[in-house]
């Protein structure tokens, strides 16, 4: 089902809020100070401001942005809305100057409103991926710029490992290095011991998947890309890293240090959820704004660190 972008979601401030505070608050508001749930009334005279909610508990004032990452941001809540909505829905990203033009701001508004999104698309992990009879593929990549761009000098990479569950989901982590110290530790938290473990020829890895209910890898570098009819493989997690790749290098071009573990989150969360349609997509993404800030001299000072 295509989303109808004539939607007055998209446009109206008064829909749009109502569509925000139904997600956050679907069985009524509750103050973000203190958590009162019944002695809350809006204040709807003519001196305050649209969707103002006192709480008689503890006195504060809030409206459905307090407490997320809208949080003291003066673009409208419809671009808000469609913000979320097109960055949930774009397979491969979208860029600040796309997102910038189609919702009408400057491009310094629109780089912090994706920014701020991803943040609301950050998960938060109930338990590791895998188990009994389970199969999660481990995989490494190297992000950044191409040799043929940097003449005379040796192209900067960042390495990039996913946990790829088959039939289930994928969590990817920007790592210094691809060393067992560095690896083990992420195995260990974020797979469950009794899956079976798929990765590469990579010397990292048969010492550092101890422990798991077994370890298959294939040979890249013979051209051997299954075995044993096709269980043993890590097709699934390159597929994984085919998109994010063709997002980086197709759309946003360049991705800095600092903010690579921001734009993986970003394509975790659209392949962790690409079963269900953008619109509930969008929905999850503004439900996980809640409880999340990210004020704009945070990523500033991370990209110039």
């Amino acid at each position: 089902m295509s989303t109808d972008l004539t939607d007055p979601i998209f446009h109206d401030e008064v829909a749009a809020r109502a569509h925000l505070e139904a997600i956050r608050w679907p069985n009524g508001p509750y103050c973000p100070h203190c958590g009162e749930t019944d002695n809350v009334r809006r204040l709807e005279g003519q001196s305050h401001r649209p969707g103002l909610i006192q709480c008689n508990s503890c006195r504060e004032n809030f409206t459905v942005m307090v407490g997320s990452v809208m949080e003291r941001s003066h673009i409208p809540l419809a671009k808000w809305v469609l913000g979320f909505h097109l960055m949930a829905a774009s397979k491969k990203g979208m860029s600040a100057h796309q997102l910038g033009r189609m919702l009408g701001i400057t491009y310094k508004s629109a780089w912090f409103m994706a920014h701020r999104i991803r943040e609301a698309m950050k998960p938060v992990h109930s338990g590791p991926i895998g188990g009994a009879n389970k199969v999660v593929e481990a995989d490494e990549t190297y992000v950044g710029d191409k040799a043929r761009n940097r003449k005379g000098k040796i192209p900067n990479k960042e390495a990039v490992v996913a946990l790829v569950e088959r039939d289930g989901d994928v969590r990817s982590f920007h790592v210094a290095n691809v060393t067992a110290q560095n690896l083990r530790p992420i195995l260990v938290d974020h797979i469950a011991p009794a899956s079976w473990v798929m990765t590469d020829e990579s010397p990292v890895y048969p010492g550092i998947t101890r422990g798991f209910a077994g370890h298959g890898t294939v040979n890249h570098s013979i051209e051997e890309y299954a075995r044993h009819g096709g269980f043993i493989h890590t097709n699934t997690a390159e597929n994984a890293f085919s998109i994010f790749k063709r997002g980086i290098y197709g759309v946003y071009h360049h991705v800095s240090e600092a903010h690579l573990g921001r734009y993986l989150v970003e394509f975790d969360f659209r392949r962790n959820h690409r079963k269900i349609t953008d619109t509930e997509r969008a929905r999850l993404a503004m439900k996980g704004a809640e409880g999340k800030r990210l004020e704009y001299r945070g990523p500033r000072a991370a990209a110039h660190a």
